[in-house]
């Protein structure tokens, strides 16, 4: 049997980690997200932050932080490839989250971006804007393959 995990962690392709655990059931219980960078340690999140918009995290916020700032390097990137520097770039990433099939479904993510890049045009700026969208490597994550290794505890 080959281990997926070997297969997937290639020669040059970085490994970044986080988790989360989940404690009871759906509506009363309670979860925890970790990354092993650090940058963020027992996040709580509840059913509350992910269904009711109360104060907190959920998946599809981080979901969204990635989006965004990955979308915002990676413009600055492509505008540089093409002989532009960007001074600024702020950009935004609305995930979408409901029911679809009768099931919680992320539907979309919809990225907003402004930047201030001295000598570019209009049109120059949205062609590339356009094509670092489809680019972006979390953009790329969210039509990827995912696998799953499930191990039941006794």
């Amino acid at each position: 049997m080959t281990d997926t995990r070997t297969v997937e962690r290639k020669e040059g392709m970085k490994v970044r980690k986080a988790s989360a655990m989940w404690q009871g059931d759906l509506r009363s219980g309670t979860g925890s997200i970790n990354s092993t960078s650090g940058a963020f340690s027992n996040m709580p999140y509840t059913f509350a932050t992910r269904f009711e918009d109360k104060p907190g995290t959920n998946p599809e916020e981080l979901i969204a932080a990635a989006h965004a700032a990955c979308f915002s390097m990676a413009l600055s990137a492509d505008l540089g490839r093409a002989g532009f520097k960007a001074e600024r770039i702020e950009s935004t990433a609305e995930v979408s989250f409901g029911k679809v099939d009768d099931k919680p479904t992320v539907t979309a993510s919809h990225l907003k971006t402004k930047a201030r890049v001295p000598g570019i045009d209009r049109g120059t700026f949205e062609k590339i804007a356009n094509e670092t969208k489809a680019g972006c490597p979390i953009s790329r994550l969210l039509k990827a393959e995912i696998t799953l290794e499930a191990t039941l505890e006794s």
